[in-house]
């Protein structure tokens, strides 16, 4: 092989290694032969795993699909289906638009298969609205603390001044209570405007956060909540600030907890996410963490509304712990997401893995 082909050949790896459209290469008898990393992130499955493993096999259920990839196999005829449905391994639904091109030469057929998920991309356009909708309510919350502040300083100095004014103790209370519940809607609007630090970044495990959470959860929970492992070793260090993200992630578990009442299962889990889109920046690794409840869930009509602030569904909660959550997440580049059904609710917090 020339130095030319060589070149060539590390060209086409890099090319297949960053596309976001799962590439399946099947040989004459269809089996996979290769995988690139966006359809081992769409299968869960590395390419080690599954090599050799029949078509039929990796889309069982499939059976019109594997019937139209074995005639395109015989009849060197590609064709695109839209918005097929299947069934993964893993007990796994998938729906995409599929491209299957006969690759024919060297007397050796094989066939190549395209996957672009479309819930991929409805991924992307649900987080390119988070991200759009947090930064709109930002300035809205902004502008209107900037409207209230001012009076509300001018309010509690003038409660001041009466107040040295006066010599009736009794007179002095109401004088008291307008100073107190000035300062808590100053409180209320500092946390409302979230945080004003930028995070303090270093190199951190995230098990070892994972493990301090679940500690600090398992000693205040009820006997009945079983809080769950499930981590991938292979997740490197991410760069992070390490007290914040504790809180959040304590943050959501409690959400958890609060849901389960008394009974139920906690999952922490952990991920690496290849070719991650984060609204409108691609990453090419990314860390996701889970904070998985097999609760009742969250209501449909609130689940698009719970990262905007006040809003709540607990009778003592103030709504703003995931606008906070979501501004420092956003800090460090990441997002949250929540997805729900009874059952199963699942807060996701993505994380790029490089250091910006």
């Amino acid at each position: 092989m020339t130095h030319d082909m060589i070149e060539q050949s590390a060209l086409f790896k890099r090319i297949l290694d960053n596309v976001n459209t799962a590439v399946l290469v099947f040989d004459s008898k269809l089996q996979l032969s290769y995988l690139n990393p966006a359809g081992e992130m769409l299968f869960a499955l590395s390419l080690h795993r599954i090599q050799g493993s029949r078509l039929d096999v990796l889309f069982a259920d499939s059976n019109k699909f594997i019937s139209n990839a074995e005639q395109a196999l015989h009849s060197n005829h590609p064709f695109t289906e839209r918005e097929l449905v299947f069934a993964l391994p893993n007990n796994r639904q998938l729906t995409a638009d599929c491209t299957v091109t006969p690759l024919a030469g060297d007397g050796d057929a094989r066939l190549l298969v395209e996957l672009a998920q479309v819930d991929r991309q409805m991924r992307i356009a649900r987080e390119e609205h988070l991200l759009a909708q947090h930064s709109a309510t930002r300035d809205v919350i902004r502008g209107l603390a900037h409207e209230i502040k001012n009076p509300l300083g001018g309010l509690r100095g003038a409660a001041q001044l009466l107040e040295a004014e006066l010599e009736d103790e009794q007179l002095k209370e109401y004088t008291t209570i307008i100073i107190q519940e000035a300062d808590r809607l100053q409180n209320l609007m500092n946390r409302m405007l979230g945080p004003n630090t930028l995070p303090q970044k270093k190199n951190t495990n995230i098990h070892e956060l994972l493990e301090r959470v679940r500690q600090l959860v398992k000693t205040e929970t009820p006997p009945g909540i079983e809080i769950l492992r499930d981590y991938d070793p292979s997740l490197p260090d991410v760069y992070v600030d390490p007290d914040q993200l504790i809180q959040e992630v304590l943050n959501l578990t409690h959400n958890a907890v609060h849901a389960l009442k008394d009974q139920g299962t906690i999952i922490l889990r952990s991920r690496v996410l290849r070719q991650i889109t984060l609204g409108q920046k691609r990453h090419k690794l990314a860390a996701c963490i889970e904070v998985i409840d097999n609760g009742p869930g969250i209501e449909p009509e609130m689940l698009d509304r719970i990262f905007y602030p006040m809003v709540t569904g607990r009778a003592d909660g103030t709504g703003l712990g995931l606008p906070i959550a979501q501004a420092l997440i956003n800090q460090h580049g990441g997002l949250i997401e929540c997805s729900s059904r009874p059952g199963e609710t699942i807060f996701t917090i993505i994380l790029p893995l490089e250091k910006a």
